[in-house]
């Protein structure tokens, strides 16, 4: 028989998922995992066939809850889903590097920001701050605004600062930086062999500039950096207290995406869930289509929620963490509370 705590477990497990899911018009398990308290939805190409029909989506997201948080991955150039169809009109990242005009970048956030809005996104998981220093690496690339962590670290802000003047939520990715790997966190786990001061001075900075500009929110790679811990990034408590104690970042925490090999062929979806919760994410990404595997979105949900429950109930995780997360996701603020976009 369930106890009172067991139902008090229950949303707040919720309140710190932000699963995607397939298809264009909202299924009858996410509605009701969202009046029930989720987190929030993250948009995928798939879900989008327009402007007018992914305005009807987020509506009716937000008609069961006025505060539930819809993200999209909108850096300009090759990733975006809002606008994957045709392709993205904005420039990408690696455009805006080689310009080297900050004004232009913050105009291009600012205007993609605004079309984000519109369309009932919130929260923009943009922009890449990851160093594009390895030739081979399968999965950056061009997503970067470059090669030195100078240049990188300023159109970081001014990627951000355009964001926060549309009023949307910047999440700014992928700490602890992504851009010296050979592996692709989609498909295997990235190790980087790198000593720490190395990682200090080219990796580091973009994320202490787009924390001293307020960025109110940073994702997580699945990425293990030997010289700081043996465990990946999103998992790995000693890493994410650099951003809390070292950077004094008190935004939220978000991991990227628990489908990705890097987690769920390791630990799994819901133990990486579990982990990542103790290490500090306050945010977790689920459900990614991409690797679907003949999975059922709603039961590996469900199995992360009863996973989360689990550890709070056997002591594995703290409530004291799990609430900390979900109020860390709150703070990022309803801003359709008020009326809409």
């Amino acid at each position: 028989m369930s106890t009172p705590r067991d139902h008090s477990l229950r949303p707040l497990a919720l309140s710190v998922l932000l699963p995607g899911f397939t298809g264009t018009t909202l299924p009858g398990w996410l509605r009701s995992a969202v009046a029930e308290g989720l987190g929030g939805v993250c948009l995928f190409g798939h879900n989008v066939e327009g402007p007018e029909q992914v305005r009807a989506l987020t509506a009716a997201l937000r008609a069961e809850r006025t505060d539930v948080l819809v993200a999209s991955d909108e850096e300009g150039g090759s990733v975006t889903r809002l606008d994957a169809g045709l392709g993205s009109p904005w420039p990408g990242a690696a455009t805006l590097g080689a310009l080297d005009d900050p004004d232009a970048t913050y105009g291009v956030a600012l205007g993609l920001g605004r079309e984000a809005r519109a369309a009932g996104v919130d929260l923009v998981l943009a922009p890449v701050l990851d160093v594009n220093c390895e030739p081979d690496n399968p999965v950056i690339g061009v997503r970067s605004f470059g090669a030195t962590s100078e240049l990188v670290a300023r159109h970081g802000v001014a990627f951000t600062r355009g964001l926060r003047d549309a009023d949307v939520i910047a999440c700014a990715k992928h700490f602890p930086g992504h851009g010296a790997t050979r592996t692709d966190s989609h498909v295997g786990l990235p190790v980087l062999d790198v000593d720490v001061e190395t990682w200090r001075g080219r990796d580091l900075p973009p994320f202490e500039s787009a924390v001293a500009a307020g960025v109110p929110s940073i994702m997580t790679a699945h990425v293990v950096v030997r010289a700081l811990d043996a465990d990946p990034a999103t998992t790995s408590a000693p890493v994410l207290r650099i951003l809390r104690d070292d950077l004094g970042f008190d935004g939220a925490i978000v991991s990227d995406a628990l489908d990705m090999r890097a987690i769920s062929d390791g630990v799994g979806r819901a133990a990486g869930a579990v982990r990542a919760l103790a290490a500090g994410v306050d945010l977790l990404c689920v459900g990614n289509p991409v690797f679907p595997d003949g999975y059922d979105e709603e039961g590996v949900l469900e199995e992360i929620v009863d996973a989360i429950v689990t550890a709070v109930l056997t002591g594995a995780l703290p409530r004291a963490r799990l609430e900390d997360a979900s109020r860390r996701v709150a703070a990022l603020g309803p801003r359709w509370a008020a009326g809409g976009p």
